[in-house]
């Protein structure tokens, strides 16, 4: 085994180890668990943050540690994907009665682009918003944008920044606002199925933190729907990115460009 390979080994054991002792953080009705603090700890001791200016954490996690790093998340996320899959078995009847809600759900697709094309726009992105606004940018839209438009070109870009975005921050994001979605006043099976967003890593954050809140009546049922609308967000996604929302971001991205670009000279005129 490469060095390389076991100082990743070694510093995700540590990491998980520190993680579990400190365990679940309550904080009222919000519920932090250590997967939360595993991505921050992870972040903080990349070559970008403390690996600047420690010279002996760059020589244990340097750029080939990082890529082993993304390499071995696939495989893990394969692993919980099997795991997850165990909560839809016992509850495969309410998920059936529930099927219709499940495709309408998938719908949702649609609205990514809606909401992300004029912010991105706003922010003051260019084509890169194409690949930035299409979809939840997970590895499946890696795929699809990469192999029409190339990983390299700005739309590219832009898919590849929100993909690191959520990797980074997602899963703090979605743990928390699964405990406090409660007060949404949904069903919590509704937020269950909507905790199922395509990403693994941060339908488990969600559906954990609201599995926590809604109490035991419920908890097997949001992870049940969670999972499957997590499976079928995956499923689904890459053919409404393909033939729906890619196409029409494009169209959208075509008609609010100009007027944005006509507000831009207008300021600096």
């Amino acid at each position: 085994m490469k060095r390389s390979t076991i100082n990743v080994f070694l510093v995700v054991t540590i990491i998980s180890l520190v993680c579990e002792k400190i365990g679940k953080v309550q904080l009222g009705k919000v519920a932090l668990f250590p997967m939360l603090f595993a991505v921050i700890i992870g972040m903080m001791l990349t070559p970008d943050l403390l690996g600047k200016k420690i010279q002996k954490l760059r020589d244990i996690i340097g750029e080939k540690e990082m890529k082993i790093a993304c390499d071995m998340v696939m495989l893990i996320l394969l692993m919980l994907g099997i795991k997850l899959g165990t909560f839809v078995g016992p509850n495969i009847e309410k998920i059936i009665q529930a099927g219709p809600a499940f495709l309408a759900q998938e719908l949702g697709h649609i609205l990514a682009p809606i909401i992300a094309v004029p912010l991105a726009l706003k922010l003051g992105l260019k084509r890169e918003t194409i690949g930035a606004g299409s979809s939840i940018s997970r590895e499946a839209s890696l795929g699809v944008i990469g192999e029409k438009y190339g990983i390299s070109s700005p739309e590219g870009s832009g898919v590849l920044g929100v993909y690191l975005a959520g990797t980074i921050v997602g899963t703090i994001y979605f743990g928390i606002l699964g405990s406090i979605s409660i007060y949404s006043g949904l069903h919590p099976l509704a937020l269950g199925m909507a905790c199922g967003v395509g990403s693994g890593s941060m339908m488990t954050a969600a559906a954990s933190s609201l599995a926590e809140v809604v109490g035991p009546q419920y908890a097997e049922q949001v992870f049940a729907y969670a999972s499957t609308s997590n499976m079928l967000s995956g499923l689904t996604g890459v053919n409404i990115l393909v033939f729906i929302s890619l196409p029409f971001t494009e169209w959208y991205y075509k008609k609010l460009e100009p007027k944005f670009l006509k507000k831009e000279v207008e300021k600096y005129a």
